[in-house]
């Protein structure tokens, strides 16, 4: 063969080669396009929400208002990329967008917004959502658009996958998975703030070039119309009734994505980690749900779901003393699985290509709701955390199939579920315990006689649910729900004690009764962590046993305000608390009496303790108690080397700074030594083993760690050895503002 005889063949090789490959280019570069933009969104979601996290105290709530912004602004971002792909197609959607683009750069490196330090007492929420939008709100309206956006622009290129782009969706969902989860294992553990806003910007900047490189791939193909535009004429557009379906099926995971990790927060703490396990299930039930052939069939979820979703109810009724972890894995495998329901619901529904835009508009307004009604109308409706049985309950009703049963066997059915309604009601008006657990175990069996039937399945477990709130519960006392949680004063069983609960967890009780049941008035005597005899109660002994007259200190957290009753009138006594709320219970005497009978003069500062406290001038106090937690759930911000430094700069030369550790979940006293540490400062522990306490007094027994600069400052502590020093541990790395490991407190408390 001649050297002119082959030059033909290769052209034409060649030629066939060439559609071929860049075809390929096409598909990588909107797809690595569509994969960087997915991943800077989700990503910066618990990065700038960290940053925000200690001007508002660590609440579990913060993350809660953050979703909803960045759902409203996604719904945003839809709602421009949809007019952009309808009204404003080809080359001035591709100059727009880039211009958007190159105008949020603005807002780099991101940082929060000058002029907004600290929150106001009241609409913290309101706050905080301008705070968001202020500081980073044209970025993630930006990055919000371009994934629908590029989706919608590769429907109308020349490659055979532009027939079904909703491949891309997974992809998009599928780099926000990823990111999540490596932010808190590899960005968090590893990159300091300031690195990680400034790598952020470097990646947003990648982007632009990488949306210009697809708007280029747009203009240079011959199919520039939709390709829609080949499918059947058959497609009808979709309807209102559509719209509407979208959106429910959109808005109940969304709502329940808070809910739940609401739950989760309130009872570990308010972190990246927990944060982004809920919402990385949530973004991967997307990926499963809109694979072309869906790893987990839709029909094996449908079928599924009810048991699980029974399953959950049974465990929050019977409330098994369970560890943390196994606890928290059933509610998030419960929610996965009615996400995933419901987002193959949704794509099973899905439209044609050309309606591709107008159909994520539709979800992210479903989400939008969802998070409104969940992060910021539910806490006002309702005085208990009841969006999250409700939202399991709607996520019943999202299933698939007749909502009312067909008739036969079923009716029998029905009958039996009433029967067991009112025998419940019975039992729950008579406060019969065995026997209101065990009909409502047969009144569950029961329900999943209508797997199939929506309405009376939903129906059964919504009777189940709020007959166990209110029996568990009860509907006596005072109820506050705000920003920060729920607040319940409640009267115990014998009726000699008021105690005030934050969300799960006891915060402070006060005798009421003697045991004869008559009144007790006067000076009431500290009960709780705080009774004569306990480890708080030791320490201020030791620093009044060697002063020379009045002391000072400074309570963080203020709970029932018990410690008040350990102060003389010379004293000097300030409450630093968050909470507004907690702030009136304690201060009403017609609720608690400490403050009002032992100090009513007590300085009472509101706001975050790490603004708050700051202003304090230095060595004001000789002790510093930190006992600000959150339910069980902590303020990790108040638990770091740059938190424990600005409390030994309140003390006096020879002052103490306190931390009640006392925690079903997490082991936080190695914590605290490893930062004393940091300090050069001097920790020890007291783990209650050797205090004696009456539990139906209301003595509690608490784990306290007590740091000081010298260790001759505690000496008068450690009589009897009962205070033994506690040494960093080498291989446990010091929390910082930039650094923390929830993970491995949850796990030294496991082990323990």
């Amino acid at each position: 063969m001649t050297a002119g005889a082959s030059t033909p063949d290769l052209s034409i090789d060649r030629a066939k080669k060439s559609p071929a490959a860049g075809q390929t280019l096409t598909l990588a570069v909107f797809i690595l396009a569509i994969f960087v933009s997915a991943a800077l969104l989700f990503s910066v979601e618990p990065m700038f929400t960290k940053m925000v996290l200690p001007r508002l105290g660590g609440a579990a709530s913060v993350w809660s208002i953050a979703m909803v912004f960045f759902q409203t602004t996604l719904l945003a971002g839809y709602g421009y990329a949809h007019f952009l792909t309808r009204f404003v197609p080809g080359r001035r959607s591709v100059i727009i967008h880039v211009a958007v683009l190159l105008v949020a750069c603005l807002a780099l490196p991101l940082h929060i917004a000058a002029g907004w330090g600290r929150p106001p007492s009241t609409g913290a929420a309101l706050w905080t959502l301008g705070l968001f939008g202020v500081s980073i709100g044209l970025p993630f309206f930006a990055l919000s658009a371009s994934g629908s956006l590029l989706q919608g622009w590769f429907a109308r290129v020349e490659h055979p996958a532009a027939k079904d782009p909703y491949f891309l969706y997974a992809a998009s969902n599928l780099g926000s998975f990823l990111a999540l989860l490596a932010y808190p294992l590899l960005v968090e553990p590893f990159v300091r703030l300031n690195q990680q806003t400034s790598s952020w910007s470097i990646g947003f900047y990648a982007l632009i070039i990488l949306v210009a490189g697809c708007g280029a791939l747009l203009l240079a193909s011959p199919n520039r119309p939709p390709t829609a535009a080949t499918v059947a004429a058959t497609d009808a557009a979709p309807t209102w009734r559509d719209a509407a379906t979208w959106s429910a099926l959109a808005a109940v995971p969304s709502g329940l994505l808070l809910a739940v990790t609401a739950h989760v927060s309130t009872d570990i703490a308010a972190v990246p980690l927990i944060w982004v396990l809920p919402l990385a299930l949530y973004l991967l039930a997307f990926v499963v749900a809109f694979q072309s052939r869906p790893l987990i069939p839709h029909r094996f979820v449908v079928a599924s779901q009810p048991a699980f979703v029974v399953g959950a109810v049974a465990i929050m009724v019977a409330d098994p003393d369970w560890a943390v972890i196994p606890l928290v894995g059933v509610h998030l495998v419960v929610f996965f699985v009615c996400a995933l329901m419901c987002h193959g619901e949704l794509a099973r529904r899905r439209p044609a290509p050309r309606y591709l835009t107008a159909f994520y508009m539709w979800i992210s307004v479903g989400g939008m709701v969802g998070g409104i009604l969940a992060g910021l109308v539910a806490p006002h409706v309702f005085k208990w955390v009841a969006e999250y049985p409700l939202l399991l309950v709607l996520a019943v009703l999202c299933r698939p199939g007749p909502w009312i049963p067909a008739q036969g066997t079923a009716r029998y059915a029905l009958m039996a579920a009433g029967g067991l309604m009112l025998i419940d009601v019975s039992a729950f008006a008579g406060r019969a315990n065995q026997l209101f657990y065990l009909i409502t175990g047969a009144l569950l069996g029961v329900t999943l006689q209508f797997w199939r039937a929506p309405l009376p399945f939903a129906a059964l477990l919504a009777f189940v649910l709020a007959a166990n709130h209110y029996f568990a519960e009860g509907t006596e006392g005072l109820f506050v729900r705000n920003f920060f949680g729920v607040l319940k004063v409640q009267e115990s069983a014998d009726g000699r004690f008021r105690v005030l609960w934050h969300d799960t967890t006891a915060h402070g009780a006060e005798r009421i009764r003697d045991q004869d049941g008559n009144p007790v008035t006067g000076r009431p005597e500290p009960l709780s962590e705080y009774f004569d005899g306990s480890a708080m109660s030791q320490v201020i002994k030791t620093v009044r046993a060697r002063s020379n007259g009045p002391i000072s200190y400074a309570v963080i957290g203020l709970g029932t305000g018990s410690l008040a009753c350990w102060a003389r009138p010379a004293d000097r006594l300030d409450y630093y608390e968050l909470n507004p709320a907690m702030i009136r219970i304690a201060r009403d005497p017609a609720l608690f009496t400490f403050l009002s009978q032992c100090k009513p003069d007590a300085g009472m500062v509101l706001g975050d303790a790490r603004l708050t406290i700051a202003d304090a001038p230095d060595a004001s106090y000789d002790i510093v108690f930190v006992d600000a937690f959150i339910s069980h759930a902590i303020p990790v911000h108040l638990l770091t080397k740059e938190a424990m430094a600005l409390y030994l700069r309140k003390v006096k030369p020879h002052g103490i700074v306190v931390f009640h550790v006392s925690n079903p979940n997490l082991e936080l006293a190695s914590v605290v030594a490893g930062i004393a540490a940091a300090n050069g400062a001097i920790a020890r522990l007291n783990d209650g083993s050797q205090i004696e306490a009456d539990g139906s007094e209301h003595e509690w027994v608490a784990t306290v760690v007590a740091v000081a600069q010298r260790d001759e400052d505690m000496a008068l502590l450690d009589i009897g050895g009962l205070w033994p020093v506690l040494r960093p541990d080498p291989g446990q790395r010091v929390w910082t503002d930039d650094y923390s490991n929830i993970v491995g407190a949850l796990l030294r408390k496991w082990q323990d």
